[in-house]
């Protein structure tokens, strides 16, 4: 008798001996990847990934590099993980809390890569110098490195994930846009090829820069992020871009918070004046301020904003105020005391009836002004910018433009959490059988299941299902493990068809079908194709509410069936 090859005991090594229902159940889904042989967490926030975990991944990651280099007609990179710390001084980001920063032997400073705006900047201005050598895209898909303080949720907020990154290099702002666009309806493929429905909304840039920018979700209650989203124009933004209005507006009686900003050339000590149990929305009062806000006040205590002020004018009471009213107040407010003691009126500006604080669920969408905002909460997979000149100048990528005059290269980036994806879709498809991934991340598409010493029965249905499925079929499972646990398992790892036999029933084989279209929930094709060949076929189905749907066919059949039961999936 044969002894059972290194690679099977490996295999059998990552599964479960027990799978019970209560587990299944009240897991956090990071930890039932790795009860199911996903992967495995070394420490908060950093994964090993295990044989079934890394088909899903590749899965995943060739999904993107698929798009990324058929629509989108990308060149693909490798960059190096570790930066150098005079890049990023370069551009201001060094003091970053979250890089992971080293030192080499030679006590030079680099960083572990969390994204490579820096890196490919300074690498593609050695390949661009005049407009002809545009526009480019570049994309890599590679480990980043984030010092997270608090890792959570796994696969969702990690110390190392798997990121697709792409950077474009146009020779001005029209054509950047233009790759802005195109490189949005790219995502809306990959995102549409990964079987899941998604949602995309406009975003604030935040600490990457740039002017535009647009976000990918997945609506989930886990998720820790929030999208509000117009139920009359349906334009969805995240909640620091979505401006909102009151049904009804300056009916506010109670406290009112204000923030102390200084206008770029800080002579202009600028209020803005909201409810005390609002948030105030900094990328609105910047728009109601016409733009013209020192950026450097976000962060600042008031008394320091006031002390920046002080120092900046020679005579306050000569110097200009600027007030900026949220349309949610009226005069009978409660004010807190203004600062200054002296001050001229005269020198008094006010901007009334804006909208600068963060957006509720049930209150008119800032956009249409028609329709009410409805919130969800999401979870982010997927980011795109459009950067402009912040990372060419700072790093001098300079071309030659048609005029024969140097210019800064506009830019964009493009971002993707491959790993962050798999435990983003395994949050939103699991039930209480495990989890339910759409068939192109699955990490088998079937699996074969029969007793213990059935080998003969086994081989007999790989071979009818080889062409159709290759190696798209698991059938190892531990000699430990009855029946009942191996389809326990193939449920629970979400394999989309699994295969049943045994000698009582033999030749006819079951199917038990796990997977789902989670796009189209509508009569499946299948049943159609059931009314014509069930007698020809010997295609018998059993439906139960609680149990999966059953497809019986003699083996013969099998092949076909399955054909048409993947066109539903």
């Amino acid at each position: 008798m044969l002894k059972r090859c290194v690679p099977c005991r490996f295999y059998h090594a990552f599964q479960p001996r027990k799978i019970s229902r209560d587990i299944i159940e009240t897991l956090p889904s990071h930890e039932l990847l790795q009860h199911l042989g996903f992967l495995r967490q070394t420490q908060s926030g950093l994964v090993n990934w295990l044989p079934i975990g890394l088909r899903s991944l590749n899965k995943i990651e060739n999904i993107v590099r698929n798009r990324m280099n058929g629509a989108a007609d990308a060149m693909e990179v490798q960059l190096s993980t570790m930066s150098p710390k005079n890049l990023w001084e370069t551009t201001g980001r060094w003091s970053n809390t979250e890089l992971f920063k080293l030192r080499d032997a030679r006590k030079a400073e680099f960083c572990l890569t969390p994204t490579c705006e820096e890196d490919i900047t300074n690498l593609m201005k050695n390949y661009i110098s005049t407009y002809k050598d545009m526009p480019l895209l570049v994309y890599q898909i590679t480990k980043k490195y984030r010092d997270e303080l608090r890792p959570r949720g796994g696969l969702l907020r990690g110390r190392e994930f798997l990121m697709k990154d792409a950077y474009s290099f146009t020779g001005n702002k029209e054509d950047a846009l233009k790759m802005f666009a195109q490189m949005n309806a790219v995502y809306e493929m990959i995102f549409t090829d990964l079987g899941i429905p998604f949602v995309s909304a406009w975003a604030d840039s935040g600490d990457i820069g740039g002017d535009l920018s647009k976000e990918y979700h997945y609506i989930h209650s886990s998720g820790e992020d929030t999208l509000l989203t117009c139920d009359h124009c349906g334009t969805s933004s995240n909640i620091e871009k979505c401006e909102s209005f009151p049904q009804e507006g300056n009916t506010h009686m109670g406290e009112v918070n204000v923030k102390y900003a200084l206008n770029k050339a800080r002579d202009t000590l600028i209020c803005f004046y909201y409810p005390k149990d609002r948030s105030l929305n900094w990328n609105l009062a910047i728009e109601a301020a016409g733009h013209d806000v020192d950026g450097s006040m976000r962060d600042k205590r008031e008394d320091e904003v006031l002390k920046i002020f002080r120092e900046s004018n020679e005579d306050l009471i000569f110097s200009r105020i600027l007030r900026i009213m949220d349309c949610r107040l009226n005069s009978r407010s409660n004010f807190p005391d203004f600062p200054l003691r002296q001050y001229l009126k005269s020198n008094f500006g006010q901007i009334d009836d804006v909208s600068i604080v963060e957006a509720r669920e049930g209150e008119i969408c800032g956009l249409c002004s028609e329709g009410l905002l409805k919130a969800n909460k999401t979870i982010e997979v997927g980011h795109t910018f459009h950067l402009g000149t912040k990372y060419s100048q700072a790093l001098e990528a300079q071309f030659t433009d048609r005029e024969n005059k140097s210019s800064a290269i506009e830019m964009g980036c493009y971002g993707i959490g491959v790993s962050r994806l798999l435990g983003a879709i395994g949050e939103i498809t699991r039930d209480k059988h495990g989890f339910r991934w759409p068939s192109r991340v699955a990490p088998y598409q079937a699996s074969i299941c029969v007793a213990p010493g059935n080998n003969e029965i086994k081989q007999r249905i790989k071979q009818e299902i080889q062409e159709t499925m290759g190696s798209e079929v698991m059938d190892k499972f531990s000699e430990k493990v009855g029946l009942g646990a191996r389809i326990s398992y193939s449920h629970a790892i979400g394999i989309p068809l699994c295969i049943i036999a045994g000698p009582k029933n033999w030749p006819n084989v079951e199917i038990e079908v796990r997977g789902k279209n989670w796009f189209n929930d509508d009569t499946p094709s299948w049943r159609e194709a059931h009314k014509e060949l069930r007698n020809a076929l010997q295609w018998q189905v059993i439906e139960g509410d609680s149990k999966p749907e059953k497809h019986i066919v003699p083996i013969e059949h099998l092949s076909r069936v399955i054909t048409l039961l993947f066109e539903d999936l």
